[in-house]
């Protein structure tokens, strides 16, 4: 059962609508107006709850579920229980997210500014915001309606926010224009100064990073994460990515649409991402590399040279999936002699 304490709970719903809301079909067609007041998992699930079952490894548990209800596919539902009504989907992984929006909301701060926030003067707040205790918003800085800055998070000075954007507790955001519905997680630090050192008269001499951090559309940066400001140019994140906790995005990096960036990824200067790259955790990635759109890095990945659009590579120094397993393989082969 999802903690009321932390999420209003806006059940109970009936089977038959919630198979308006996901495109179920229920089993059997009479147990339409029973009503179930939570979502919970498929071992723990009780009376008046729904459950999902998805996953075939889980065929010997399924005898066991004790739901009002479950979703399920047709492969699957004759694992479920009589006396438990099943709602058949092709996806309940999908028919699981959109009952998940449905059921939950978090708690959400009403429009208003803290006393403790400090605007200035030449800051322009958009109507029906939601600016926290200790919020700091600089000089010439412009965010957009219905925006929500958490307790000491930093909007700096020229920043534009578009409307509808979440800036979580104490993160920092400079150098930066984003678009609208982007969601940005406590800790996170946007448009720092880039990693751009000159070595001059026996020291490091720093390079001034003049560009901006330009954030595209319903963009997620995660907790603790750290992307540059161009060091020239723009560092660029486009529409629709989602970009994990303890990411590294450096200086004039540039992705395309729907890219996924998952957690303690390493991207260094000046690389550039088609549409829908994804790295798996952990994946280090060289200067100046070129990404084609489609492509997949694998987890601890090491990437050197110019990856292809659609192809999929594992390793450090990283190959294509196929080569890197028979390598395995190999190595394999040859250790047991």
């Amino acid at each position: 059962m999802v903690d009321t304490a932390f999420y209003q709970n806006k059940g109970p719903f009936s089977l038959k609508k919630i198979c308006e809301l996901t495109g179920a079909t229920l089993i059997p067609d009479a147990a339409g107006m029973l009503q179930v007041r939570d979502i919970a998992p498929m071992e723990t699930a009780a009376e008046g709850e729904i459950c999902f079952f998805y996953d075939k490894k889980a065929k010997a548990k399924a005898s066991e579920i004790k739901a009002s209800a479950c979703v399920t596919t047709e492969e699957l539902k004759p694992f479920v229980p009589q006396g438990v009504a099943v709602l058949v989907h092709p996806d309940p992984k999908t028919a699981y997210l959109t009952l998940n929006q449905a059921f939950y909301a978090e708690y959400a701060p009403q429009a208003g500014i803290a006393a403790s926030a400090k605007i200035h003067p030449s800051a322009k707040i958009g109507q029906g915001c939601f600016v926290g205790e200790n919020v700091v918003v600089a000089e010439n800085a412009v965010v957009g309606d219905g925006c929500r800055l958490e307790a000491g998070s930093y909007i700096g000075h020229g920043c534009v926010l578009g409307n509808n954007c979440r800036i979580g507790v104490n993160a920092y955001v400079s150098y930066t224009k984003m678009g609208n519905n982007c969601y940005i997680y406590s800790g996170a630090r946007l448009g720092t100064d880039g990693f751009g050192f000159q070595f001059m008269n026996g020291q490091h001499v720093r390079i001034p990073q003049v560009g901006l951090l330009l954030i595209g559309n319903d963009v997620e940066i995660g907790a603790n994460t750290c992307v540059d400001r161009g060091a020239l140019g723009n560092t660029v994140i486009g529409d629709g990515c989602r970009i994990d906790n303890l990411v590294q995005i450096a200086h004039n990096d540039k992705m395309g649409r729907g890219c996924v960036i998952v957690s303690q990824t390493g991207i260094a200067g000046s690389c550039t991402f088609g549409d829908y790259v994804v790295t798996g955790g952990q994946a280090g990635i060289a200067d100046h590399i070129n990404i084609g759109s489609g492509a997949q890095v694998a987890a601890q990945s090491g990437i050197m040279r110019d990856i292809e659009p659609q192809t999929v590579v594992m390793g450090s120094p990283a190959v294509p999936f196929k080569d890197f397993m028979r390598q395995v393989s190999f190595l394999q082969k040859n250790s047991k002699k």
